[in-house]
Formats: C-alpha cells, sequence, structure tokens
C-alpha cells in the first residue's frame, strides 16, 4: 500500500461525516464553522447543512491528521494550516485560541482536469468573442492579471487562460498551496513550503520565483502575488519573462494596479512611489476582472481592461475594451450578462498579424479589426 493510497484511507475515515459532500460535484466549497455547523456552497450560494461531527476532538483529529500528512504542523503556537487533499482540495483550518468558538475547517474542493475557457462560455461568464480575444492576447505573450474579491474563481478563471499557452512551452507554476494542475505536459510545479519548529526548510514565494528565473522558463504562472515577490515579477516581465500570468485580490482593476504597486514596495528593495507605479503601469498588459453576484451567487467576468502605462499626471491609464452588461434574468432566477466589445480596440491591435496570427481570428474580427488608437506604434504602450 503507497504513502498516498495510506493518506488517502486515512483523510476519509476521520473526514467522513462529510465524505458525501466531497463527492458531490455540485458542492464547491466545505465550511465547518465548528463541529457542529457546517455550511457549504453551492451554485454560488451558502447552505446550512445537517452534517455534524460528534465532538470537537473529532474535527481538531481530522485537522491532525491532514496537518500530518502533508508534513506540516498545527498547535497551539502555530493554529493555522494550509494544506491539500489527496485529490487536490485545498484545506484552510484554524484551531484555538486563533478561533474561539471551536476549531475552523475551510475545504475549497478540487475540479479534476480544471475549467476550460469553453466551460466559462457554457456557464455563462465569457462568450466566443472574449474568450478567443483572451487566448489570442496569451499566444501574444501579453502579461495578464487575473482580478477580484475572495471566492469569485480566481484561481479557477486563471487555470482556464492558460489553456490557451501552447503545448511546447516551459512552463512553471508557483504556489502557496498547490491548486492548478495544467493539461500540458511540461510543467513544473513549486510550492511554499512552511518553516519547521526550529525556523528551518522555509521556502517563500519569492524564493521560488527567483529560483524559476534560472530553470528556463518560456512562462511563469503565479498562484497569487501577495508580498515582496511581486517586484521581482514586474522586473522579470520587464526584462524578457513576457506572458506571465497571476492573479491577485482587489475589487476593481484599478485597485488591482494599486495594490501590485504596494506590494512591489514591500521588497527589501527601497523604491520610491513613483517607480513601482512606473513598473506596474509598463510590465502589466491586461486585467480580467472578476466579480461575485450576490443575487444569484453567480461569478462573472465583468471587464477585460488593457493598461496603457502611466500619463504625465502620474495616473494609470487604462481603457475597457471588453465590459460585463446585465440584461435580465433567466426562468431559473439566474443573471444574463453580456460581456460586449466597447468599441476601443487595444493598442496591440495590429500584432496578430504581425506574428502570422491572423487565421486565428474568427470571432473577434471587430476586437483586432478596428484601428488602434493612440499609439504610432500599436506594439507599445502608451
Amino acid at each position: 500500500m503507497t504513502r498516498e493510497a495510506i493518506f488517502e484511507a486515512s483523510v476519509g475515515y476521520f473526514l467522513s461525516p462529510i465524505a458525501h459532500l466531497l463527492d458531490d460535484n455540485s458542492v464547491t466549497e466545505i465550511m465547518v464553522n465548528r463541529f457542529d455547523r457546517v455550511y457549504i456552497e453551492r451554485a454560488g450560494q451558502l447552505f446550512e447543512t445537517e452534517v455534524r461531527f460528534e465532538t470537537e476532538d473529532a474535527i481538531l483529529s481530522a485537522v491532525h491528521n491532514i496537518a500530518q500528512w502533508v508534513g506540516r504542523k498545527i498547535d497551539q503556537e502555530h493554529p493555522i494550516l494550509d494544506a491539500r487533499l489527496p485529490d487536490g482540495s485545498r484545506v484552510h483550518a484554524i484551531i484555538p485560541p486563533g478561533c474561539r468558538t471551536g476549531t475552523c475547517l475551510t475545504i475549497r474542493k478540487f475540479t479534476l482536469g480544471g475549467l476550460s475557457l469553453e466551460d466559462l462560455i457554457r456557464f455563462g461568464s465569457l462568450n466566443e468573442e472574449a474568450r478567443e480575444f483572451l487566448e489570442i492576447c496569451v499566444r501574444l505573450r501579453k502579461n495578464i492579471i487575473v482580478s477580484g474579491g475572495t471566492g469569485t474563481g480566481k484561481t479557477s478563471l486563471l487555470g482556464a487562460v492558460t489553456t490557451a499557452v501552447p503545448e511546447e512551452e516551459r512552463i512553471i507554476v508557483i504556489e502557496d498551496t498547490s491548486e492548478l494542475k495544467l493539461r500540458q505536459r511540461h510543467c513544473i510545479y513549486l510550492e511554499v513550503q512552511r518553516p519547521d519548529q526550529y525556523g528551518r526548510g522555509e521556502l517563500t514565494i519569492r524564493q521560488l520565483f527567483v529560483a524559476s528565473l534560472r530553470m528556463r522558463p518560456d512562462r511563469i504562472i503565479v498562484g497569487e502575488v501577495r508580498g515582496g515577490e511581486a517586484l521581482d515579477m514586474l522586473q522579470a516581465m520587464l526584462s524578457g519573462h513576457s506572458g506571465s500570468l497571476t492573479t491577485v485580490h482587489a475589487n476593481s482593476t484599478r485597485d488591482a494596479l494599486v495594490r501590485l504597486e504596494t506590494l512591489s514596495m514591500m521588497s527589501d528593495v527601497e523604491i520610491p512611489v513613483h517607480v513601482a507605479r512606473a513598473q506596474v503601469g509598463s510590465a502589466i498588459d491586461l486585467i480580467v476582472q472578476l466579480d461575485r453576484y450576490s443575487e444569484d451567487g453567480s461569478r462573472k467576468i465583468s471587464r477585460i481592461t488593457e493598461v496603457m502605462g502611466v500619463g504625465i499626471d502620474g495616473n494609470y491609464e487604462t481603457r475597457d475594451v471588453f465590459e460585463c452588461h446585465l440584461t435580465g434574468k433567466a426562468k431559473d432566477g439566474r443573471l444574463i450578462a453580456n460581456l460586449a466589445f466597447t468599441g476601443h480596440a487595444p493598442t496591440f491591435a495590429n500584432e496578430p498579424k504581425q506574428h502570422g496570427m491572423y487565421d486565428r481570428i474568427k470571432f473577434s474580427k471587430k476586437v483586432w479589426g478596428a484601428p488602434a488608437a493612440s499609439s504610432s506604434n500599436p506594439g507599445e504602450k502608451s
């Protein structure tokens, strides 16, 4: 019996009260607020269940079991655990004294094979025109940020967008807790490691990012930037490692740029604000903004925005290429949305033709056929 099989069997035993929820494909998240109060997310909405663990010790034992098998520690001195289950589902746990009501366990379920852009079309989050635009931008090696609030589906969208990366490229994936599973074969997955009880063996996202630059990457995909590694990422984007993709927590495209600016200043390299802003404006090409609608719990791309650098007034200049318009409700109560081309072509509208990709344009001819504005060289930022 392999170590992985033993792990799967032991986890199955300790998590048996919620086993049917883990097996239910319609459940996307399981939230154990305490041993006798379990909620789930289904179709973007929260529901309380009748599921119960027998005692506080039962849920605590389950958490300790997961921690043991992933080689991490959780106790009163280290009350927070980030880990994953054998199927790849993401686990976050916090125990007293970090949580005063008892052990809190959250499981973000793993989707086998990940979502594709076609899946997002079927869910109503995307249309053929926007899908093709994103695919071509990935092939043009544009640096793309997926932005959104908590629970908007940033990692899922990031995984879907990466399906457009050519199969022959070497991809390095860097994550805090490994979630992405790309469809391409030539992928290297790097994962953050916490220090042991003596402070040894720590690997941060920043260390992994610097290491990845020496691994001959064609693409670097960072699950989420949340610290000083943002500066390393921006500088890599500006120095030949184009085509990078990542996510950031932000509620708007402008907030995403400001957050990247702030994170880059958290590096141990001291830089002035205007330098950080200039680097963000120069490095980032596109922001895909995700929103979650409380009316029906759906997650949709609200806009796809081109970043055009920093203006003479020192502020970011952006242009929405696609914008979402809500057009009504379906009979089942789901919101109907249309992610429509705004009529403003990106400044790099001529690049598909320059790179011999014109035959790929079928649904987004309006986007690429419109004259590029405000730039004498469509391949450069304003």
